[in-house]
């Protein structure tokens, strides 16, 4: 699926490339924090040595950065996208919309969630634009 991303996005990937030498699938800009899905198998790279280059990244923003791992398959998508709570299984079912139902360990449920609903919001746009997933529900 084609993402286009905003002017704003663009330039934030291009930092985010630039600083960790990492592929950007895509970015979502948020008022208060930036989500940046990462290519497979580079979350380790665009982290850094002790986080050394999302700190990096949070400076030259001034805002906090959110960093997912892309995936083939859309239930470590959804997985992915959730962490760092812990997703003991996702499920796809597909009929009018296509919902995923994602395991969630209950005392991982808030991280999951995220406040006011953050976490769960990006993770239901990113899988939308990348795995044409309507709606992720925690089971």
């Amino acid at each position: 699926m084609r993402v286009t991303l905003s002017g704003e996005a663009l330039r934030i990937a291009g930092l985010v490339e630039e600083e960790t030498e990492v592929t950007v699938r895509d970015c979502l800009v948020d008022d208060d924090r930036v989500v940046v899905l990462v290519g497979v198998g580079e979350m380790g790279k665009a982290i850094g040595a002790g986080g050394e280059h999302v700190r990096r990244i949070e400076r030259r923003l001034g805002t906090q950065v959110t960093l997912v791992e892309d995936a083939d398959r859309a239930e470590a998508f959804v997985a992915n996208a959730l962490a760092p709570a812990a997703v003991y299984n996702v499920t796809v079912s597909e009929g009018e919309e296509t919902v995923a139902y994602a395991e969630v360990d209950e005392n991982d449920r808030g991280a999951a969630i995220g406040a006011g609903g953050q976490n769960i919001e990006a993770a239901r746009r990113l899988a939308k634009r990348h795995h044409e997933i309507d709606e992720i529900e925690l089971t």
